[in-house]
Parts: structure tokens; C-alpha cells; sequence
């Protein structure tokens, strides 16, 4: 009779390490807002799930440019095919703390 075997399992998701130097995801959020607020669209909030491009009628050179702006400001660097995948504020916003806390 054959024994059982034991496996162990790992878990491989990002998972944002908390440094008590990174800055607070509302502090990002907040960031984020910031540089969206000029695009805003009547007066709907943004919200964690406001698609960036199409909710606030952005282009892709904004997007960028803010993009930019929040790597200077956090001093990261978020690759631009990482850029291409973010759709919504919580994704950058996830983007961004990935890479604060990868550093």
C-alpha cells in the first residue's frame, strides 16, 4: 500500500511588503487623485475603480506624464509594459506601492 505524500504549498502572489518608511495607500491614492483632479469629469468622484482613460476621457501622453510625476515623486521606475496593463486608480496605485516596496 502506497503512503501518502505530503506537499507543501507556496503562495507566489504580489503582495505589497509594509516598510514604515513607504507611504500609506490612501497617501498614494491621494497622489494619484491629485494629478487626475484637472481630467475630471463633471463632478463624479474619483474612485479607486475610475478607469483612468476612459472614465476621464484621458490620453495615453497624460497618462504617461502622470506616470512619470508619480515616479519622481515616490522615486521608483514602473516599466512601461507594467503602464500599458493599468487601467484603473487602484491598479496604479497597487503598481506603485509594488515598487516601493521592491526597492
Amino acid at each position: 500500500m502506497r503512503s501518502a505524500h505530503k506537499f507543501k504549498v507556496y503562495d507566489f502572489t504580489d503582495t505589497v511588503v509594509s516598510d514604515p518608511d513607504s507611504p500609506a495607500r490612501e497617501q498614494v491614492i491621494a497622489e494619484i487623485v491629485q494629478r487626475l483632479e484637472p481630467f475630471q469629469v463633471d463632478s463624479r468622484s474619483i474612485l479607486g475603480s475610475t478607469v483612468i482613460t476612459k472614465d476621464l476621457n484621458i490620453d495615453s501622453l497624460a497618462v504617461m506624464d502622470m506616470v512619470m510625476e508619480l515616479e519622481d515623486r515616490f522615486d521608483i521606475s514602473i516599466p512601461l509594459n507594467d503602464v500599458a496593463e493599468i487601467h484603473t486608480v487602484d491598479e496604479l496605485a497597487d503598481a506603485v506601492l509594488r515598487k516601493i516596496g521592491s526597492r
